[in-house]
């Protein structure tokens, strides 16, 4: 495996995390300011560039490894995105939440094991 691979992987996981915050963030604040509002619209244009960046970088990746080898990585963003939602969007990260992206992850670590 080449050095380019333990780039891209990270790259794709950030972008995928970075797209769904941005996301979120535009749709709470298009509830109070419309979607005509240039905030608004920002966080919908960086959120789509995330999430098309991340589409195409997996692609690359699936081109290179084996879908049992790239899933895995996508199964981390269940846990990344509930702490950076906590951190970044300030939503309450509780017991019940933190244990099942545990066992989510868990599980698609151990499928892909398998």
């Amino acid at each position: 495996m080449s050095w380019p691979v333990f780039v891209l992987i990270p790259i794709a996981l950030i972008a995928f995390v970075s797209g769904q915050l941005f996301l979120k963030h535009a749709m709470e604040s298009s509830r109070v300011k419309g979607f005509r509002e240039a905030k608004v619209i920002t966080f919908l244009g960086c959120g789509i560039f995330s999430m098309t960046t991340h589409f195409f970088v997996t692609l690359g990746l699936l081109g290179h490894l084996d879908l049992s080898y790239v899933y895995p990585f996508q199964g981390l963003s269940v846990i990344i995105i509930s702490l950076a939602a906590a951190i970044v969007l300030r939503e309450k990260l509780n017991l019940r939440l933190t244990l099942g992206a545990l066992l989510i992850s868990a599980g698609v670590v151990l499928v892909s094991m398998s």
